[in-house]
């Protein structure tokens, strides 16, 4: 029988990578967004891929009837979850906002999960819950810290998974803690295109490619790295999608849950990916230096071989394979709006 999954959040950046995976895997996917990061054609983009009609629901992940009514009306047989806010700059501008947003959320999902007897989850985690990570590469057995409230919202997140599961031996829930997300699906129609100034770096690279921002701002370069800027471990989000649907195959597998890093274990800095991204657009990147953001770590990097025995997962996407397919998207989109 084919298994049923909902996918909250499912329109946004990852989510919508992850179901191209899912329906690519035989699943029937189920969308829940309320698509405060998400643009309204997501969904008929995904038709497209999909060569299928597709179901989404409007609703918040906050909102317990509206859950309720999707768990009575659909046999839902395991949950991806990605509905959270992600922004580390915002979340040290609004914490409450941020802990209301993915803890709530976290909570009312499991409980509305757990009255409907559907027990299988998949939760979207974040490298950010290493803090200022003390070994590089990064494995899962790390202490665990954090700087800024998005990561400390992540972890309190992962802290209730686990109490929860400590209590009822039914839930089998996959921690998948993300490094850096960053190209676009390579049929050019998804992508990653946030409202107004990114906060992440590949899309404002892209955007300043495109010539929709004048230049982009480096955030330090004075960090104890190679060449003082930040060093991060850039996964192409395709290869994430994959890992959800690896994950989401090992718990039914296994009936047991798992914490995995999804990354490469390879670290680039910020003035490497812009090198890498004008390469690849063949476009001049205009950058600034400007001060560090507050909660930003100097390297981060995952040791990813948890995830490789057991899960399979092996990202196939390099560098410049990020670059080139984030680079398609931004023209596709930029054609699209003009």
């Amino acid at each position: 029988m084919t298994q049923c999954v909902l996918l909250t959040g499912g329109a946004g950046y990852i989510g919508s990578h992850t179901y191209a995976a899912l329906v690519d895997a035989g699943y029937d996917v189920v969308i829940l967004d309320n698509f405060s990061n998400a643009a309204r054609d997501v969904p008929n983009r995904l038709e497209v891929l999909a060569g299928r009609g597709i179901h989404v629901i409007e609703a918040d992940v906050l909102d317990r009837a509206a859950l309720d009514t999707v768990f009575a009306d659909h046999r839902i047989d395991a949950v991806i979850h990605f509905a959270a806010l992600k922004s580390v700059g915002e979340s040290v501008r609004k914490p409450l906002v941020y802990m209301q947003n993915n803890v709530g959320g976290l909570v009312t999902l499991m409980q509305a999960m757990e009255a409907a007897g559907v027990y299988r989850l998949v939760f979207s985690s974040s490298a950010t819950v290493y803090g200022e990570a003390e070994q590089l590469p990064t494995p899962e057995t790390a202490p665990l810290s954090y700087g800024n409230p998005y990561g400390h919202s992540k972890l309190i997140c992962e802290q209730i998974i686990a109490e929860t599961v400590a209590s009822d031996p039914r839930w089998a829930v996959g921690v998948l803690r993300y490094f850096n997300p960053v190209g676009a699906h390579t049929s050019g129609l998804i992508g990653e295109d946030p409202a107004g100034v990114p906060d992440n770096l590949m899309p404002y690279v892209a955007k300043v490619a495109v010539g929709e921002l004048p230049v982009l701002s480096v955030f330090g370069d004075d960090y104890p790295t190679p060449d003082g800027t930040g060093v991060r471990d850039y996964i192409h989000v395709s290869d994430l999608a994959e890992g959800h649907v690896l994950s989401l195959k090992a718990l039914e597998r296994d009936g047991t849950g798992h914490v995995v890093n999804l990354g490469t274990g390879r670290g680039y800095s910020v003035l490497e990916l812009i090198a890498a991204y004008a390469r690849a657009s063949n476009r001049h990147i205009p950058y600034k230096i400007a001060p560090r953001r507050a909660g930003d770590a100097a390297s981060s990097y995952a040791d990813p071989s948890r995830a490789r025995a057991l899960l399979g997962f092996e990202a196939k996407y390099d560098l410049h394979d990020m670059c080139r397919t984030s680079w398609v998207w931004m023209q596709n989109a930029k054609k699209a709006s003009d």
